[in-house]
């Protein structure tokens, strides 16, 4: 392994002042990079393990008054990387994009955009202890993504130096990875997020990317370590909200993991993140897709909870409720 001041990362979010992912207030890094292609993904923008260029075209302000990204684009646009239609930047042509990111630098409008920034394990710990001071006694850094995994090894140095710091430390992870990575990484976690998107191993790969297999036998180790975890299910109308899925997926917190998590906090579905999706000109995976009204995903995401409580797990609706 790299010396941890050799060891860099890719950071597309640092949050400040979230109360949603963990005890107390917290200071929340999202590293760039998943192994996994959730179909309702809100955050596109750390699929990959590079820094990258977005497009948000309602917010270009015309060629004509600007320009300043054809000026800057190192072969001054004459392949046509940057596509105009009514005088303003409507796609990227990622293929024979560099990646410079130039023209996002100079864009004054915003409408092109860097998502992630690269650091090292110093200038990321130095971005968490700005906000020391609101941590209290429960508060600190959760590292999220993407999936931290991905950047195991500069997700571990970063921990290990916000313990040595005296940060409480918190991991939000799928644990879709290897066991030998995520023991060491869970040596310096005080406290844990993960979900379970689905019981059924082939639905798993239909909505996921991938099985499940390797993640339930990962959060059955995890439940014996004694470190305190939350569960997130996600409620997908029509992917993961059938009774039977519930029921399932209770059985497997009680019977393999001995109900010992804090919390099952039940997500309602939303597509705020599918704006991004046009952005980095992917197809949103959902487009189309018709939904039941929020009185009726309300209605199953209570019934979902009804269960749930019938086996006895400590599930709510949401994340609002406190855990310590």
């Amino acid at each position: 392994m790299k010396k941890a001041k050799e060891i860099k990362g890719i950071v597309f979010n640092v949050q400040r002042y979230t109360v949603h992912d963990g005890p107390g207030t917290r200071t929340e890094l999202f590293l760039k990079g998943c192994p996994l292609r959730c179909l309702w993904c809100a955050n596109p923008e750390g699929f990959h393990r590079y820094v990258e260029i977005g497009l948000y075209v309602d917010r270009c302000i015309g060629v004509d008054k600007c320009g300043y990204c054809l000026d800057l684009c190192p072969d001054g646009n004459s392949r046509g990387i940057l596509t105009i239609e009514n005088n303003v930047i409507t796609s990227i042509d990622r293929e024979l994009c560099s990646n410079c990111l130039k023209c996002a630098q100079a864009c004054p409008g915003n409408a092109l955009v860097v998502w992630g920034e690269t650091m090292t394990v110093s200038e990321a710990v130095r971005e968490v202890l700005k906000d020391r001071e609101f941590y209290g006694s429960k508060g600190g850094v959760t590292i999220s993504g993407g999936e931290p995994l991905a950047q195991w090894e500069f997700t571990l140095e970063v921990m290990k130096a916000c313990k040595k710091a005296g940060i409480h430390t918190c991991i939000e992870s799928t644990f879709y990875g290897p066991w030998n990575v995520i023991e060491q990484i869970l040596e310096y976690a005080d406290y844990i997020y993960t979900d379970i998107k689905h019981m059924d191993s082939d639905k798993h790969k239909e909505y996921i990317g991938a099985g499940n297999e390797l993640i339930l036998e990962n959060l059955t180790r995890i439940s014996k370590m004694g470190i305190p975890y939350v569960i997130r299910m996600p409620v997908i109308p029509y992917h993961n909200d059938s009774p039977e899925n519930a029921r399932a997926t209770a059985a497997f917190i009680v019977d393999a993991m001995g109900n010992t998590v804090r919390q099952v906090q039940l997500l309602a579905f939303h597509e705020y993140g599918r704006v991004k999706y046009d952005t980095l000109g992917l197809k949103y995976p959902l487009e189309g897709r018709k939904w039941p009204d929020r009185v009726e995903q309300k209605a199953r995401i209570t019934e979902i909870l009804d269960i749930m409580k019938s086996y006895g797990v400590p599930a709510v609706i949401g994340s609002n409720e406190s855990v310590d």
